[in-house]
């Protein structure tokens, strides 16, 4: 297994549309192994293709204390929703940077698992939240959209001077 690099924010290739992946292959099975890898060690809770520059429709997610409850989607698609929360959202792609998002409370998602079995998951909490965040990578979007104007310059120019200043990507960031 390899750690992947993870672009930041306010780099372009975040604002890639992620297509669907048409077929699993074992390609694809070590690339899903790195992205674990990559998020666990970055450290995160979730992790999209779009953020390693793979502009597929996957994402890679584990909620768990203990690390020990992976859950991969492959073209997935939220089939239902159910009220509002707002949460306090980190991203690998954003470090260092949180900020209160308002999300559905709960989401049905329906996705293949990593060895291309239809899934439906009834996601609540912090699950749902991360499938949220995630999916919107994967339609090239990233949370600090949801910021007023101002604060999202405020971050552009606190990453970019980040950037300037050589500073490692994805340092700990949820």
């Amino acid at each position: 297994m390899a750690l992947l690099p993870i672009l930041e924010y306010p780099d372009e290739r975040l604002r890639t549309v992620a297509k669907p992946i048409d077929h699993i292959d074992d390609a694809l099975q070590r690339l899903i192994d790195d992205m674990f890898e990559t998020m666990y060690e970055a450290p995160g809770v979730g992790l999209a293709a779009t953020q390693i520059n793979f502009h597929r429709q996957l994402i890679v997610i584990d909620v768990s204390e203990d690390k020990n409850a992976p859950l991969v989607l492959i073209n997935p698609r939220i089939v239902e929703t159910e009220g509002t929360e707002t949460c306090q959202e980190g991203c690998l792609s954003v470090p260092g940077i949180f900020a209160d998002v308002v999300r559905a409370e709960r989401v049905v998602v329906e996705a293949l698992d990593r060895h291309g079995e239809l899934r439906r998951i009834d996601a609540t909490g912090l699950l749902a939240v991360c499938i949220q965040h995630e999916m919107d990578h994967l339609a090239g979007k990233v949370f600090v959209d949801y910021l007023s104007p101002l604060k999202r310059q405020l971050v552009k120019r606190k990453m970019e001077k980040r950037h300037r200043q050589g500073a490692p990507a994805a340092s700990a960031s949820a």
